[in-house]
């Protein structure tokens, strides 16, 4: 009974603090829009603009969670990432990047960041050895091929 009502007033809380405002240039927007549209784009990062895109036209973190079917919690840590790299991006912008380096720019910030985790299994040596290794041919490596 403790854990609902503490449960209760951390819902409260977060539905009254205020969200943070996205506010996208029309190049921005426009890539964003592209990224929406593109018929390859992997899932994620298409329903990562379309949250940028509504949070940017003054859609509710609730409201952005139920329409895309997430949790608030991710809503509103996607916009956060958005809001702290406004800068990068109005930077971009100001040096007149290509739409192409803006488009590589913005999926990187929609873009899953490195988690932690075990370590890599191989070495950059032994990738190089075992790609020489499936490179060359059969005979020549004495590995003989039955099929």
């Amino acid at each position: 009974m403790c854990f609902n009502e503490t449960n209760g007033r951390i819902s409260k809380l977060m539905s009254m603090i205020k969200a943070l405002p996205i506010n996208l240039s029309n190049r921005q927007k426009t890539v964003l829009q592209q990224i929406v549209r593109g018929t390859t784009n992997p899932y994620r990062l298409v329903r990562r603009a379309k949250l940028i895109l509504a949070a940017a036209s003054g859609e509710s973190n609730s409201s952005i969670s139920r329409r895309l079917e997430l949790d608030r919690v991710q809503v509103r840590q996607w916009r956060s990432r958005w809001f702290e790299e406004r800068e990068k991006l109005s930077a971009a912008e100001e040096q007149q990047v290509t739409e192409k380096a803006l488009m590589v720019l913005i999926k990187g910030i929609l873009s899953d960041r490195p988690r932690p985790g075990t370590t890599k299994s191989f070495t950059v040596e032994q990738v190089v050895q075992i790609v020489a290794i499936a490179c060359e041919e059969c005979e020549k490596s004495d590995r003989p091929v039955s099929h």
